[in-house]
């Protein structure tokens, strides 16, 4: 099992490496990809020291399967070339996203969407999976009909110069900067390019890719994304409206049941997910669960999770184990 990470070096890829690791994966050659400024350095995996190639050198090792985390240029232009030699790609970026001939999945949802066939996946973005993970088991109970999601995004969303961004002003130390202002002690109302319509590209990727994800067109989403100086993983403030009557109590049951998610909701013991609980973990923390007083068939929602684990890279590692089943 020749598996082939494209991007190693980044915040993604790194954590690919190590959750292929964790989670036992059956590699027999790992094939670290990155871009020429990285070419030829080396990574750890496992006991071995495996130095880092160009797509190039990747492709003439015939992976079997490749996880992609190196952005949507590279995507669009290299996943076609690893799919054309019958190596499945599994990829983060937004690249292929919204194709039809794509399945956009999270394992635990919709996994089934994934044939034989298929040699190109998509890993939807960190915010999306986060949110399915929670509302997808409520929608098939009670119907959405609309979601107001607010995100309160960590830095390492953006990336390591993000990150390097956020300790540097905190130690006041000049540096490169990832973002237009400041982001310690700051929060940030824009994630990635504006659009036509005022949204950000983000904000309408955690509409689109939800609407995808659930097959359901109908649900009205809207959703404002932003940074903040968090490192521990992305958290969520959502508002659903369904079009079934509901009872808190049945929703607390259907979460705690659900694979993959953990509810934390005991606001007297000021207990609910925070960052620092989902730093380093696979789990979708939930909590803070109450109706909506101003709509009876409305309910709030705040949910964590680590943004590089469970909303990158253990996604697209799930995904590889569920194939290699198929």
């Amino acid at each position: 099992m020749k598996v082939a990470v494209v991007g190693a070096t980044g915040l993604v890829g790194t954590m690919m490496c190590r959750i292929l690791e964790e989670r036992n994966f059956p590699v027999t050659e790992l094939i670290p990809v990155t871009s020429p400024r990285s070419a030829g350095s080396k990574i750890e995996f496992g006991n071995q020291k495996i130095r880092t190639v160009l797509i190039p050198k990747a492709l003439s090792r015939k992976p079997d399967i490749a996880l992609f985390s190196a952005g949507g240029p590279v995507s669009l232009e290299a996943a076609p070339l690893f799919v054309k030699q019958h190596c499945v790609v599994i990829d983060n970026s937004s690249a292929w996203r919204m194709n039809p001939e794509v399945p956009l999945v999270v394992p635990e949802i919709n996994a089934g969407s994934i044939t034989k066939e298929h040699r190109l996946i998509s890993n939807p973005n960190c915010s999306t999976v986060q949110l399915v993970m929670v509302v997808s088991p409520l929608h098939q109970r009670f119907k959405i009909r609309r979601m107001v999601v607010s995100t309160y995004q960590s830095v390492t969303g953006t990336g390591k110069k993000a990150v390097d961004q956020l300790m540097n002003e905190r130690n006041g130390v000049k540096g490169e900067l990832a973002y237009n202002w400041p982001i310690d002690l700051n929060v940030i109302p824009q994630i990635d390019s504006f659009l036509d319509n005022g949204y950000t590209k983000e904000e309408m990727k955690i509409v689109n890719e939800t609407r995808k994800i659930l097959r359901d067109d109908s649900i009205q989403i809207t959703a404002t994304a932003v940074r903040v100086p968090v490192i521990g993983g992305h958290s969520e403030s959502v508002n659903v409206e369904f079009e079934n009557n509901f009872e808190v109590e049945e929703v607390l049951q259907i979460l705690a049941e659900t694979k993959g998610v953990v509810v934390i909701d005991n606001p007297v013991a000021h207990r609910y997910p925070m960052p620092v609980f989902s730093y380093h973990k696979d789990e979708v923390f939930v909590g803070r669960i109450r109706r909506d007083e101003s709509c009876s068939k409305a309910l709030n929602l705040w949910i964590v999770a680590d943004n590089l684990r469970k909303g990158a890279a253990t996604n697209a590692v799930q995904i590889a184990e569920y194939i290699i089943r198929l």
